[in-house]
């Protein structure tokens, strides 16, 4: 797996993009960032890293995608919805390219509630397949909603930003619709299958609801003894898959989660630490403030 990360300003440079977003035009930790770009003439060829956003393709055109340890010629209409943790190039096998491309960050998936449902499924994960081919009836839909969305993001339309999003959560859905051939949990390699499981019940964790029920797995030991398994095969297996530590992800999650309960909840510091797992407050502030270089009080204050 490539040790080479490319986030989204590096992706602006490299194509020399334009800034035209929902949000402000910079990229300061915790802005929620969203873009969308035609394909025309999308002649250049993406380099093999990983990405620190998510990115959908409405790719028309011919192309050889290189995904992961995986190479798929495309050769008709198809959406793309890569792992931001998998290592991923297109390359133009023609000169006539069409569609879409979307990006955002992890702040737009995490601060909006229409979202919170697509977490949990097979999109964007590591496991998943991320090529979805469409029929004519859904060409037709997936550029509607496209059209929609860079209509929205380059207008003055007061509620655009819930004009996007529900297009977005419309195409996400269709993508599901069309997801019945995925990878069952039994075809896939035990590495894979365990990571899966990790994933899961990860991610049922959350949102957290109150004080009263505060997280009850944090550590890779803790999802490691409720999956059966030693902590060391839990941690090997994660790795292989996403090239993350068990407990990056973990806190990682833990983070972003920590930063909703702030913005979107009138709890205390000292409750929003608790819940998350933290007994003692300061340990809470230090964890806070490794991963946002601010505390969790400046941070709920500038909300």
């Amino acid at each position: 797996m490539s040790a080479q990360l490319e986030t989204i300003e590096d992706y602006y440079k490299r194509t020399s993009r334009s800034l035209v977003k929902m949000s402000d035009a910079d990229f300061e930790s915790g802005k929620s960032h969203f873009n969308i770009i035609p394909r025309k003439y999308c002649s250049f060829k993406s380099p093999y890293n990983r990405r620190d956003y998510y990115k959908i393709c409405f790719i028309i055109g011919k192309g050889t995608a290189h995904y992961g340890t995986h190479t798929l010629h495309v050769d008709r209409p198809v959406l793309f919805f890569p792992s931001p943790n998998i290592p991923y190039t297109w390359q133009c096998d023609d000169d006539f390219q069409e569609g879409y491309s979307c990006l955002f960050n992890q702040e737009f998936f995490n601060v909006n509630s229409e979202f919170n449902l697509f977490k949990k499924t097979s999109l964007f994960k590591e496991w998943s397949k991320p090529f979805v081919f469409l029929n004519e009836e859904q060409i037709e839909l997936t550029t509607m909603y496209f059209e929609q969305m860079y209509k929205l993001n380059h207008s003055s339309y007061p509620f655009r930003c819930s004009g996007i999003k529900s297009n977005l959560a419309s195409l996400l859905h269709l993508a599901l619709e069309n997801r019945v051939e995925d990878v069952s949990l039994n075809e896939l390699p035990a590495n894979v299958r365990l990571y899966k499981l990790f994933d899961e019940l990860l991610n049922k964790q959350f949102p957290l609801d109150s004080p009263a029920y505060p997280l009850a797995l944090k550590t890779a030991s803790d999802f490691a003894d409720h999956l059966n398994v030693h902590v060391n095969h839990l941690n090997s297996s994660v790795k292989s898959v996403t090239n993350l530590t068990t407990t990056q992800i973990i806190k990682e999650k833990m983070f972003e989660e920590s930063k909703n309960l702030l913005k979107y909840t009138n709890w205390d510091i000292a409750q929003v630490g608790y819940t998350l797992g933290f007994e003692q407050p300061a340990h809470f502030n230090n964890f806070f403030k490794k991963h946002a270089q601010t505390s969790p009080l400046k941070f709920k204050n500038s909300f």
